[in-house]
């Protein structure tokens, strides 16, 4: 079977489970290392043209991070696209398998069998602490309602402050996050690079919990590790900055735009 992968973390999914399957996959599917599946484009800007040359049996993709339009290009030209939703930890469990078992014709792998043993592990979360979770700055973008990141937060002893938004990314001003009686700040690196001294300036006085983003945005085999890492980062945050100085230059490791879905 040939398959072709528009989400990074589907990617990893297919290519480890089922390795010499992929045929191709996005310019920002990292991961596993090495991996020698065509390129054929962006998460937002595919190449259909490509896609439709390497013939696959099956594309998949998925609502948030994926274009309607484009899907539908690739839809009008035969070919066939399971598209997921993973908006809760259950539904990328769910759409794993459904991709990897029912779409792939694969045996459901063993990591996810632990990554579902490691998450139900966990002990109750207890008294959750308010946090904020920037995404983007720049404007400044958070984490909203119904999102798969924000619910591996909850799982892991955090309650996002704007969780009951009417958006899933609003655009929050900086001074009504700091306003918002957050206790942390949480700061993934991707989709923006928030670093120890790019970030955690803008919340003075709120400990900064600077978090692997690979750990909160991807469904895919890294959520084996994602379980223990998570919860060890949250409850050891950077000590809160106390004067806020001149805002940094923008890092060239900046990317992609505002789009946390891996």
């Amino acid at each position: 079977m040939r398959v072709v992968s528009l989400v990074p973390s589907l990617t990893e999914a297919v290519a480890v489970t089922g390795p010499g399957m992929l045929v191709g996959a996005t310019d920002w599917c990292t991961h596993p290392a090495g991996l020698t599946a065509a390129r054929i484009g962006g998460t937002k800007n595919p190449d259909v043209a490509a896609v439709v040359a390497l013939r696959p049996d099956l594309v998949v993709a998925n609502e948030e991070e994926n274009r309607e339009p484009d899907l539908a290009a690739l839809r009008e030209a035969g070919l066939d696209v399971l598209v997921t939703e993973v908006r809760t930890l259950g539904q990328a469990f769910a759409e794993l398998e459904r991709v990897l078992v029912t779409g792939c014709g694969l045996s459901r792998p063993r990591w996810l069998d632990e990554a579902e043993a490691a998450w139900a592990a966990l002990p109750p979360p207890g008294n959750p602490r308010p946090a904020i979770v920037p995404v983007w700055r720049r404007p400044w973008m958070v984490l909203g309602r119904d999102t798969f990141a924000g619910d591996l937060l909850a799982r892991s002893g955090v309650r996002n402050v704007y969780a009951d938004h009417p958006e899933r990314y609003p655009r929050i001003p900086l001074a009504e996050l700091n306003a918002a009686g957050a206790e942390l700040v949480v700061l993934p690196d991707e989709p923006y690079r928030f670093t120890a001294l790019d970030g955690p300036e803008a919340f003075p006085g709120v400990p900064a919990a600077l978090v692997d983003g690979r750990h909160l945005t991807w469904y895919g085999p890294s959520l084996v590790p994602a379980a223990g890492a998570l919860r060890a980062a949250l409850r050891r945050p950077a000590p809160a900055v106390s004067v806020r100085p001149p805002p940094p230059k923008p890092p060239p490791a900046a990317r992609r735009g505002p789009r946390p879905a891996r």
